[in-house]
């Protein structure tokens, strides 16, 4: 479940600077491997509480930065002639703003904290009941912040998009998340009853 939780979060960032029309709508491609993240968030604190998603968020946290450190050397060594790939093209796929890394980090440290915490708190308030309650529960109030935080300073604090279009943006992929979490919570029954089984084993 963590090697998962950490795909998907480093996946997202590296997508992340891709701008997407989902009809009318403008959000980021990022969006799109988040959901899996919720899902193993969901799991991991069902199994090791709310410690276990903070530990997991700090080291997951230190990962992407160590991605982005890697990333930051691998522009500036100069591509060879041969190469397939050139310096420019690569660069501006991985070359991503400093302020999207910094959104994309303070936005993801506080919502995975914050869905912890939810998270708890509604399972102790259900008493261990309703697992779909907690899941979604918290997932709808921690990623309204998400959302909302990543394009507020990746994009409408930079100046890069009007505030009409970051509005439009953090609810599209707000909505987008929240639907996706939805229509995931059959997967959190089923990973629930094969982690239960294997651990009774």
């Amino acid at each position: 479940m963590g090697g998962i939780f950490i795909t998907n979060a480093i996946v997202a960032e590296l997508i992340g600077g891709k701008l997407i029309n989902f009809g009318p709508f403008l959000l980021s491609v990022g969006i799109l491997p988040w959901p899996i993240v919720f899902v193993a968030t969901d799991l991991i604190n069902e199994y090791f509480g709310k410690e276990g998603v903070k530990k997991l968020t700090f080291l997951t946290t230190g990962l992407i930065l160590y991605t982005f450190l890697m990333l930051f050397f691998a522009i500036l060594i100069p591509a060879s002639k041969s190469s397939a790939v050139t310096d420019e093209s690569f660069g501006q796929v991985f070359g991503q703003g400093m302020w999207i890394i910094i959104a994309s980090v303070i936005a993801f440290v506080c919502s995975q904290l914050l869905d912890a915490a939810l998270f708890v708190f509604f399972k102790k308030k259900t008493g261990g009941k309703m697992i779909w309650l907690r899941s979604t529960g918290s997932t709808v109030i921690s990623q309204l912040f998400d959302s909302f935080l990543v394009s507020g300073i990746a994009f409408w604090l930079t100046g890069k998009v009007s505030t009409e279009d970051y509005v439009n943006m953090a609810a599209t992929g707000y909505s987008f998340k929240l639907i996706l979490a939805i229509c995931l919570t059959p997967l959190i029954y089923l990973g629930h009853s094969i982690i239960s089984k294997y651990l009774r084993e």
